[in-house]
C-alpha cells in the first residue's frame, strides 16, 4: 500500500507540473506572437545590413546591429568576443556556355574559398559525368584539358531534404580535387538545389593539401544544368570561365555577440543558444542564418517580456564565420574552456526560418530520453520529431571537445534548399509566423530545462 501510494504521489506530482509547463508553454507563445520583434529584427538585418561575408565590411555592420538588438532585447550583458576571420573575395565573374552555337552567358556562382581565372577567360571543351564512380573509369585523356561538368542532382527520394544535402554536398567540396589530378583545367557543377528554377547555389568547398593546381570551380542552376546535359549528349560543348575570386592574405579582426540573462540560483550553469551572423555574399542571408540569429535574440527579448527569472544563465551568441571556416565557434569553444564555464546544454538554429517541426539531440541517450518525455508539450504547436541527431556546426566544437550536449532547432525542411545559398535568400521568402515559431520552440527548450535540469 506503501508503494502504492508514493506512486500515486509521483503521477500526480508529474501531471501537476505537466499542466504549469503547458500553461508556461501558451504564456510564451502568446508573447511571441502577439508581441515578437524578430520579424523586424530580420527586416533590418536583411534590408538595411544585407548579405555578411566574413572579414567584409557588411560583416562588421552586421556585429553592430547585433549588438544594438541585444541589448533592445533586455540582455543583462552584451558583449563582443574576438574572431579572426578568413576573407575570400568573389569580384567579377562569368561563365559562358555555347550549347546552340554561340557562346551565351548563364547564372553561375563561383564556390565559396575557390581560386578563379585570376580574370583571364579560360576556354575549354566540357566533359560531363553523372558521378564520381562514372568519372573514375573515364580515360585519362577524355579528362586532360576539360572542364568537367559534375551532373550530380539533389536526389529528391530522401524525406527530409537535409539527407539529401548531406548526400550530394561532396561534388561541391571535392570536386577540384580529384578533377585536377586527372588534368582537368576547371569544374561545374549542379547546384546542390531542390529547386526548379535557375538560381546558382554558392557554399563552401575546399583544396587537398597534396592538390598543386587550384582549378575554378562553379555552380549553375538548375535550369542551366538540364540545358548543359542535353547539349552534352547531343555533341562537344565548350565553356569560358572567367572569375576575380581569391583568398586574400591573412586573417582579418570580427567578433561573435554575445547577450546573456543571469541565471537566479545557479548562474554558473549556462545554457546557450544561437546562429551565426554571417552569410554567404548573395542575397541576404535570411534564412542562412538571420533567422536563427534573430530567434536566439528573441529567446531572451521573451523570457524578459514575460518576467521569468531563469534558474541558470541564458546566453544567446551570434557566431561568426560559419560559412567558410566556423572560426566563431571554435573561438567560443576557447572561451569557454579559459574561463573553465559549465554548460549544460548547447541549442542552435541553422536551418531556416520555416515551420518548426522537431528538436534534434546530439547527447546522451539518458538525456534525450528525459527531454523526449516532453514531447506532448510541444505537439499542440506542430513539433513532433524527437528522433534525428542534429546540433549545429557552431556549437560542434564545445559539443566535440567540452561533451556539451547539443540541440538543433529541426524546421519542415522541404524548401530550405530552395533557397539555401542563394541570390533568392531574401527577407521576404520568410513567413513572419513560421518565423516566431521557430523562437517559441527553442524558448519552450530552454524554460524546460531551467525548470527541470538535463541529467
Amino acid at each position: 500500500m506503501k508503494g502504492f501510494i508514493l506512486v500515486c504521489s509521483a503521477l500526480s506530482t508529474f501531471t501537476f507540473a505537466h499542466a504549469q509547463d503547458s500553461l508556461m508553454f501558451r504564456k510564451i507563445s502568446d508573447e511571441v506572437m502577439l508581441h515578437g520583434t524578430c520579424y523586424d529584427n530580420l527586416r533590418t538585418l536583411c534590408k538595411e545590413v544585407g548579405h555578411r561575408l566574413s572579414g567584409t565590411p557588411a560583416a562588421a555592420n552586421a556585429v553592430k546591429w547585433g549588438e544594438k538588438a541585444m541589448k533592445e532585447a533586455g540582455a543583462d550583458k552584451v558583449w563582443l568576443q574576438p574572431v579572426n576571420v578568413p576573407y575570400w573575395h568573389r569580384g567579377a565573374e562569368r561563365l559562358e556556355l555555347n550549347m546552340e552555337k554561340d557562346f551565351r552567358q548563364v547564372p553561375a556562382l563561383s564556390l565559396g574559398n575557390s581560386k578563379g581565372t585570376g580574370g583571364k577567360t579560360l576556354e575549354a571543351p566540357i566533359v560531363m559525368v553523372q558521378n564520381f564512380d562514372e568519372f573514375k573509369v573515364l580515360p585519362d585523356a577524355a579528362v586532360k584539358g576539360k572542364i568537367v561538368f559534375f551532373n550530380y542532382r539533389f536526389r529528391q527520394d530522401f524525406l527530409t531534404s537535409f539527407e539529401g544535402y548531406g548526400d550530394a554536398v561532396a561534388y561541391r567540396w571535392n570536386s577540384p580535387n580529384i578533377a585536377a589530378k586527372r588534368g582537368a583545367v576547371g569544374v561545374i557543377i549542379r547546384s546542390m538545389s531542390t529547386g526548379i528554377d535557375d538560381f546558382p547555389h554558392t557554399g563552401s568547398m575546399h583544396y587537398d593539401d597534396s592538390v598543386s593546381v587550384k582549378l575554378p570551380e562553379m555552380a549553375i542552376g538548375n535550369i542551366t544544368a538540364n540545358a548543359l546535359e542535353y547539349a552534352c549528349s547531343r555533341g562537344t560543348v565548350k565553356a569560358k570561365m572567367t572569375s576575380e575570386c581569391h583568398m586574400v592574405d591573412g586573417l582579418r579582426p570580427s567578433y561573435n555577440v554575445i547577450g546573456e540573462i543571469k541565471g537566479t540560483e545557479t548562474p554558473e550553469r549556462i545554457i546557450t543558444v544561437g546562429g551565426h551572423l554571417d552569410s554567404w555574399d548573395v542575397g541576404e542571408g535570411a534564412h542562412d542564418d538571420g533567422a536563427g540569429c534573430v530567434q536566439s535574440i528573441e529567446v531572451l527579448r521573451t523570457l524578459k517580456a514575460i518576467g521569468y527569472k531563469p534558474r541558470y544563465t541564458i546566453r544567446a551568441v551570434l557566431f561568426m564565420n560559419e560559412e567558410n571556416g566556423n572560426k566563431g565557434g571554435w573561438a567560443y569553444l576557447d572561451s569557454a574552456k579559459a574561463a573553465n564555464e559549465n554548460h549544460l546544454l548547447a541549442i542552435e538554429s541553422d536551418a531556416g526560418g520555416f515551420s518548426p517541426r522537431g528538436i534534434g539531440m546530439e547527447m546522451d541517450e539518458a538525456k534525450k530520453a528525459q527531454l523526449s518525455r516532453y514531447a506532448s508539450l510541444f505537439l499542440p504547436y506542430g513539433v513532433y520529431d524527437f528522433v534525428h541527431e542534429e546540433g549545429g556546426v557552431d556549437i560542434s566544437p564545445i559539443h566535440n571537445k567540452m561533451n556539451v550536449p547539443a540541440a538543433g532547432l529541426l524546421p519542415d525542411s522541404q524548401r530550405y534548399f530552395d533557397y539555401h545559398h542563394t541570390a533568392n535568400d531574401i527577407f521576404e521568402n520568410v513567413n513572419h509566423r513560421e518565423l516566431k515559431m521557430g523562437a517559441v520552440t527553442m524558448t519552450q527548450l530552454i524554460y524546460l530545462v531551467c525548470e527541470h535540469g538535463l541529467q
